[in-house]
Order: structure tokens, then C-alpha cells, then sequence
């Protein structure tokens, strides 16, 4: 009974997996799915017949969740841009704080 239950979710995570990349594009939501049903199919297996085989690989599903949980929290590297700079070229006080002159209000700019 349990085997079977388990069969089921192992396949409905996958399949979960598969849509929720096709719907939606997000590939990291999509992993993180399916290895919180491949979590829950593991202690599912823990129910029904509970050994150190079944111990160890509910152990490894936990883990390899965390690791990729934690890998696809961060940002990769190539997304990481730094912010326009805060003198842009649409920055009118520019050429008078290059050089030296005074602005409209008569104050200095350097």
C-alpha cells in the first residue's frame, strides 16, 4: 500500500515538474516542486517500512534539497549588473561642475 503511494507521488512530482515549467517558464520553481514532493515521497517510505536504506536515502533527498535550494537562492553572476551611475547623460549640471562655474541660482558647483 505504501510502495504504491509512494510510486504516486514520485511520478506526480515529477509530472508537476514538468508542468510548472511549461506554464510558467521558471525552472528553478520547478525543481524546487519537485524536490519537495521527492521530500515527502521519502518520508512517505519511511512510513511504511522503515530501514536504514530508507533512513539514508529520505537523508540524501533532505540534503541534495538544501543544497540546490541553497545554489538557486542566489543570484547567478552574470545577472549581477551594477546600477547606473547617478550622473547620467541627461545630467544638465554636468558640464558646469566640470568646470567650475556657477548654475543657475548663482552657487557654485564645486
Amino acid at each position: 500500500m505504501i510502495n504504491g503511494l509512494v510510486t504516486v507521488v514520485t511520478t506526480l512530482a515529477l509530472v508537476t515538474g514538468v508542468v510548472t515549467v511549461l506554464s510558467t517558464g521558471a525552472g528553478r520553481t520547478a525543481i524546487r516542486v519537485v524536490l519537495d514532493l521527492l521530500t515527502a515521497a521519502g518520508l512517505l517510505r519511511l512510513v511504511g517500512e522503515p530501514s536504514w536504506a530508507g533512513l539514508a536515502g529520505s537523508a540524501a533527498i533532505v540534503a541534495l534539497r538544501l543544497m540546490l535550494g541553497a545554489a538557486l537562492a542566489a543570484a547567478p553572476p552574470w545577472s549581477r549588473r551594477q546600477s547606473r551611475p547617478p550622473c547620467a547623460g541627461d545630467d544638465h549640471h554636468l558640464p558646469l561642475a566640470v568646470r567650475g562655474e556657477t548654475g543657475a541660482s548663482g552657487g557654485t558647483t564645486t
